[in-house]
């Protein structure tokens, strides 16, 4: 019978698509190893180092991009391609999942094969949730897909797109039309 951690993670799990990680469990001040023990009661299934996810709850179909914020150390924001996608602005089909982490994230190891990933330092009001997934806001989706050179038309739909939805504010499209002279 599962005990009182997992009934703590599974708590946390629930709100990140079913994913927990070792950083989630020491902040709930979890033994050291609980997460392995519990992988090896085939509670959790190992992802990827420092991600579990839990087997009983059901594979979201957003949960690849919750896994994508998780995977460094919690401390990625879907951007470029992946959030123009996730804001469904634009026809883009993103081959990767595209993730930016702070220039202080230190990220030292090989990003998976499924992430394009990039550093960048993002202001406060660059970031946001959608549908509990750190995202960029559709404002710096746009100009992310600007630096990436991103087909013209993909930048015009998602602008007009995100106008005539009100996702951008007056001096976020004056920027955002500056951007595209």
């Amino acid at each position: 019978m599962p005990g009182n951690w997992y009934n703590q993670l599974f708590e946390v799990a629930i709100g990140q698509y079913g994913f927990v990680t070792t950083a989630d469990a020491r902040a709930l001040e979890a033994a050291p190893g609980v997460l392995v023990d519990m992988e090896r009661h085939g509670h959790v299934e190992r992802v990827t180092r420092g991600v579990y996810r839990f087997t009983a709850l059901p594979i979201e179909p957003l949960a690849e991009l919750m896994q994508a914020t998780l995977w460094p150390r919690g401390l990625g924001i879907i951007s470029h391609d992946s959030a123009l996608d996730l804001w469904d602005l634009a026809d883009v089909n993103p081959a990767k999942i595209h993730v930016t982490v702070a220039t202080g994230a230190r990220v030292r190891r090989q990003a998976p094969a499924a992430y394009v990933l990039h550093v960048r330092d993002l202001d406060r009001a660059e970031v946001t949730r959608h549908e509990g997934i750190p995202i960029v806001t559709p404002m710096r989706a746009i100009l992310d897909g600007l630096e990436r050179h991103l087909d013209r038309r993909l930048i015009d739909q998602a602008v007009a797109t995100a106008r005539e939805r009100g996702l951008l504010l007056r001096d976020e499209l004056r920027t955002v039309e500056g951007e595209l002279r």
